[in-house]
C-alpha cells in the first residue's frame, strides 16, 4: 500500500535535557533517525543535548553513533542503520554542558535560540522525574517558555508524572505557574503505537463496532500488559516504584481510555482529550474494603524463562531482600456512566511472565443456548475481539465455526489482520509519531493535567488500601502471576483471555 504523504515539520531547537540518559540513546536517538530518514525534520531543525558530563558535539554524536550500530549486531537483529542517513542526522547534532540547576546553563541555552531565525524550542525532559519542576522553573525564570516574539515554546514531560495524587496535583501546579497548558506536552509512548492509534479509527469508522460497543453486548474488557523482562538495571528505581505505579495511571489507564471514551465532536486535541479525562473521571473510587477486594499484588520468584532459569525478584540488584514491591498487579474497576454501567474492566500487568504480550481483549456476552439444549455440545466459548498492541500488531475476532464431518462439533476460529501482513512496518519506537505531533504543535495523544489527575485518583485508594494491610503473592518467573490473580475473575465466573 501507498505511504502517507506528510510534510516536513517545521524548524526548531530541540533540547534533550538529559542527553546522557539511557532514554536518549534506546529511544529518542533511533526515533529521530527514523524520522530523519523518512524526510519529516526540516533541515533548519537543530538537537541539542543538555547535560552536566562535559563533551564537545562530536563526542557526543560518536557515543549515539555507537549505540545505533550496536543494536544492528547479535543473532537476530534487524540491520537498519544507514550511514548515509546517519550522517545527515549527525549534522543536526550539538551538545550544551551544563548543569540543570545552574542559571547559566539557560542563559547558555537562551543565545543557542537568539542565534536561530525561527526562534522555536522544544525542552525536552528525559531526566530524572525530580528535575521536571526545577528545570520547568529554570526555563521560566530565564524567558524561556516565553512566546511573545513569535517563535513557539514547548516542553516534553516523560513519565512518571507524580508518584500518587498529591504529588500528581502538585506537579502540574508547578509546570502550570510557568507555562500554559497547550504548552506541555505529558508524553506517554503507549500513545504512540499504531495499534493503539488505531483503537480509535477502528471503533469510529466502522458502524459494525460502534453499534455494539456498550453494555448492551459486552460483558467484560480484559487489558494486558505482560513482560518477559525482569526488573533488569532498574532495581533501584523499581523498588521504589512498583507494577501499579509504573504501568497502571499511565500506560493500561491510556488503553482503556481508548477503548472506553465517548466519540469526540471531532478528531482534535481538546475534543479527544477532554472525552479520555471524562471516561478516567468516571472510574469508580474503591473503598478502602474493595480496593484490597479487587486487587492482587504479586512478586516473581526464581523460575525459568524459556530454557532459562532467571533468579526471583529479591536477588536481583539493588533490590531489597525483604521487599514488599510488587512486580505484578491484577486490578478490577468499574466505569459510572451509561455506556459502561455493569461492565467490570479487569488490567493485569507483570514482569516474568510467560509471553511479551500487550492486549485488549473484549469479551461479548453469550449467545442464547437454547437451540443447542438438546444436542451434546459444550456450551459455546464466549467471542472476543482481540486487539494486540504488541509484538504482533493487530486485531482478531473468535468465534464458533462448524468443523467439517458428520457431528455437529464447534470449532473456534479467528478472523482478523496483522498490521506487517497489509503496511510496510518500519522500524519503530513508538516515540516518532509523538516527537514529530510535538514538533507540529498537535497535541491529541498526549496527556492533559485533568486526565492525569483522573488516573491518580482512580488508583490513590488501592495505594491507600495497600499501605495498610496487602499480601504480595509470590509467582515463579516464567508464569503468567499467582492464582489469586485468576481468582479475581474465577470468582465472576470469568478466566483470563490466553496470552500470546
Amino acid at each position: 500500500m501507498s505511504q502517507q504523504k506528510i510534510p516536513a515539520a517545521p524548524p526548531c531547537t530541540l533540547f534533550l535535557f538529559g542527553a546522557n540518559g539511557d532514554l536518549v540513546k534506546r529511544l529518542l536517538t533511533p526515533a529521530l533517525y527514523n524520522l530523519s530518514r523518512d524526510g519529516l525534520l526540516d533541515r533548519n531543525l537543530r538537537i541539542v543535548g543538555v547535560d552536566h558530563n562535559a563533551a564537545t558535539a562530536e563526542a557526543f554524536a560518536e557515543r549515539l553513533h555507537g549505540f545505533m550500530a550496536d543494536r544492528d549486531k547479535g543473532e537476530g537483529a534487524t540491520k537498519c542503520l544507514d550511514d548515509k542517513v546517519w550522517a545527515k542526522l549527525a549534522k543536526r547534532l550539538d551538545y550544551q554542558t551544563g548543569d540543570f540547576l545552574d542559571p547559566a546553563t539557560y542563559e547558555a541555552l537562551a543565545k543557542r535560540i537568539a542565534k536561530t531565525t525561527h526562534g522555536n524550542a522544544i525542552f525536552y525532559l528525559a531526566t530524572s522525574p525530580r528535575f521536571f519542576p526545577e528545570v520547568a522553573q529554570r526555563l521560566g525564570d530565564a524567558g524561556l517558555l516565553d512566546e511573545s516574539a513569535g517563535g513557539f515554546r514547548r516542553v516534553v514531560v516523560e513519565k512518571p508524572f507524580g508518584t500518587d495524587l498529591a504529588s500528581a496535583e502538585a506537579l502540574n501546579a508547578r509546570l502550570l505557574k510557568v507555562m500554559s497548558e497547550r504548552q506541555i506536552y505529558r508524553i506517554d509512548h503507549y500513545l504512540g503505537k499504531e495499534t493503539v492509534q488505531n483503537i480509535l479509527v477502528s471503533r469510529f469508522s466502522n458502524g459494525l463496532f460502534e453499534s455494539f460497543w456498550n453494555n448492551h453486548y459486552i460483558d467484560h474488557v480484559q487489558i494486558t500488559a505482560a513482560e518477559t523482562v525482569g526488573v533488569e538495571t532498574r532495581g533501584a528505581f523499581y523498588d521504589n516504584t512498583g507494577a501499579l505505579r509504573d504501568m497502571v495511571p499511565n500506560h493500561l489507564f491510556q488503553l482503556l481510555a481508548m477503548v472506553a471514551m465517548e466519540p469526540p465532536a471531532a478528531f482534535g486535541a481538546d475534543a479527544v482529550r477532554g472525552e479520555k479525562a471524562k471516561v478516567i473521571g468516571a472510574i469508580r473510587p474503591w473503598s478502602a474494603k474493595m480496593a484490597l477486594k479487587n486487587s492482587v499484588r504479586g512478586q516473581y520468584s526464581a523460575g525459568k524463562q524459556g530454557r532459562k532459569r532467571v533468579p526471583g525478584y529479591r536477588e536481583e540488584g539493588n533490590v531489597a531482600t525483604d521487599s514488599q514491591t510488587e512486580t505484578y498487579v491484577a486490578l478490577k474497576v468499574m466505569i459510572d456512566n451509561w455506556r459502561w454501567a455493569g461492565v467490570p474492566f479487569y488490567l493485569r500487568t507483570g514482569k516474568r511472565m510467560s509471553v511479551r504480550d500487550t492486549e485488549i481483549a473484549i469479551c461479548f456476552k453469550p449467545a442464547p443456548y437454547a437451540q443447542f439444549r438438546e444436542s451434546e455440545l459444550e456450551r459455546p466459548k464466549p467471542n472476543y475481539l482481540k486487539i494486540q498492541i504488541q509484538p504482533n500488531e493487530g486485531m482478531w475476532f473468535d468465534l464458533q465455526a462448524k468443523r467439517p464431518g458428520p457431528e455437529l462439533v464447534m470449532e473456534n476460529v479467528e478472523l482478523g489482520f496483522a498490521y506487517k501482513d497489509f503496511f510496510k512496518m518500519t522500524p519503530a519506537t513508538g516515540y516518532e509519531t509523538l516527537i514529530y505531533d510535538c514538533l507540529t504543535g498537535d497535541q491529541t495523544l498526549f496527556q492533559r493535567a485533568d486526565n492525569i489527575e483522573n488516573g491518580w485518583r482512580a488508583v490513590q485508594p488501592f495505594l491507600d488500601a495497600w499501605a495498610n494491610e496487602s499480601e504480595v503473592h509470590a509467582y515463579p518467573a516464567g508464569e503468567d502471576g499467582p492464582e489469586a490473580g485468576n481468582e479475581l475473575l474465577t470468582r465472576d465466573k470469568r478466566e483470563w483471555h490466553s496470552l500470546g
